[in-house]
């Protein structure tokens, strides 16, 4: 069974409810990469600017620090770009990659309802599917979002099961 796993995804795709189910039904710790943004991208964020490369470099290596020093855990980061990926893995070659894939509509819908998060405005989750560069089967664990959280948290559980049994 993976003791790593990043669950990433556009804002809105459900990493951290995903993420900490996950964590709990796995006996791991979960962290939510949000937590770990400085507080300049939280403000940017909050005033409806989407984050540059430049803004998300540090938090990322802030982030990659975090799965290294712990032996077991679940981490939701959105990881929009192979780039952004391989930071998070250098070094963490152990760490498995889940992607929840959904559709603009449902994702937008969805930010629509919440009430207490710093992400705002639509051309910010058209920024993030701009610059989201979606992983490969061969990269990550690709899920579709447009299943309840139970569903989509029982899919995963069954893939990873089925991945770890396959290992030599």
């Amino acid at each position: 069974m993976y003791k790593k796993i990043l669950v990433m995804g556009v804002s809105g795709s459900g990493k951290t409810r995903i993420g900490e189910e996950l964590a709990e039904r796995l006996g791991l710790d979960f962290f939510d990469g949000d937590d770990y943004h400085s507080a300049g991208n939280v403000k940017k964020m909050a005033c409806g600017i989407p984050l540059t490369d430049e803004d998300r470099f540090g938090w990322l290596k802030t982030l990659n620090q975090l799965v290294k020093s712990n032996s077991g855990l679940v981490i939701a980061c959105s990881a929009l770009t192979t780039a952004y990926r391989e930071l998070l893995i250098d070094g963490n070659p152990e760490l498995k990659v889940i992607y929840l894939k959904g559709s603009f509509r449902t994702i937008w819908s969805r930010l629509n309802k919440r009430t207490d998060h710093y992400f705002h405005g639509e051309q910010m989750l058209v920024s993030q599917f701009n610059t989201l560069v979606e992983p490969s089967a061969s990269e990550a664990i690709i899920v579709d979002i447009e299943q309840s959280a139970k569903q989509v948290v029982n899919e995963i559980l069954e893939t990873v099961a089925k991945d770890a049994a396959e290992q030599p």
